[in-house]
């Protein structure tokens, strides 16, 4: 994930999400890989970015150059539904209020999509510098997304999937034949999985169940993908 910052003491470029879970699955399998999420921060930067983390001080620039690019799409319209849109925007983005938190119709949203205006995108404000973690946390949260894990002998690994996805999107993350060939899907909270030695006796002991396809994985849960390619 990139993500834009301005008026931020942030190092530039690909950081590690210090991830509390992932760290104790480690700890516990001690698997030969190890594979963290990095996030990667871009200094003002706010097109090739699927997020923004700024300081509030910094906010009004931001605006401002949405402000102009609205306000340059006007002067070439000429369809009246959408200038009335554009100046709900413009009132909008005058009130100091970046678009992300504007509310659209889908014919709305995607007007927006194929203008792009910058604060359309998540937009995380802070009033001070923060700790990394705590940053990256916000901007997950913004985002919409979470984690699901894979861990045992061999690797462990945190995968970023947006909030609500079911276990094939979550296999075609993983590889694009476990999607293909899925036939089952076993999960297990990451509670009952600590507290486990392994996934084999999560599924002995009856804390870990078998999903059908349309199962929604929900945050943090540890998944194995049943397949036949």
């Amino acid at each position: 994930m990139k993500v834009g910052f301005s008026g931020l003491n942030i190092p530039e470029g690909k950081i590690k999400y210090e991830d509390v879970i992932l760290s104790n699955l480690v700890n516990k399998d001690k698997p030969k890989k190890v594979s963290p999420f990095f996030i990667e921060f871009l200094k003002d930067e706010y097109v090739h970015t699927q997020a923004i983390i700024i300081h509030s001080d910094a906010l009004l620039d931001l605006l401002i150059l949405d402000i102009e690019k609205i306000e340059n799409r006007i002067n070439r319209l000429v369809e009246k539904n959408e200038i009335a849109l554009l100046n709900r925007c413009l009132e909008h983005l005058e009130n100091e209020t970046p678009l992300c938190e504007f509310k659209y119709n889908e014919t709305e949203a995607d007007i927006l999509k194929e203008l792009s205006p910058y604060s359309y995108k998540p937009v995380i404000q802070i009033n001070e510098d923060q700790n990394i973690n705590n940053m990256i946390k916000s901007i997950l949260e913004a985002t919409g997304n979470m984690f699901f894990y894979t861990s045992g002998s061999s690797e462990s690994r945190s995968w970023l999937v947006p909030r609500g996805s079911d276990i094939i999107s979550c296999a075609a993350k993983i590889h694009s034949d476990l999607a293909k060939g899925f036939i089952k899907g076993d999960i297990v909270a990451y509670d009952d999985y600590m507290a486990c030695h392994n996934f084999n006796e999560c599924k002995s002991k009856g804390v870990a169940k078998m999903v059908d396809k349309d199962y929604i994985v929900q945050p943090n849960e540890i998944i194995e993908i049943r397949f036949n390619v």
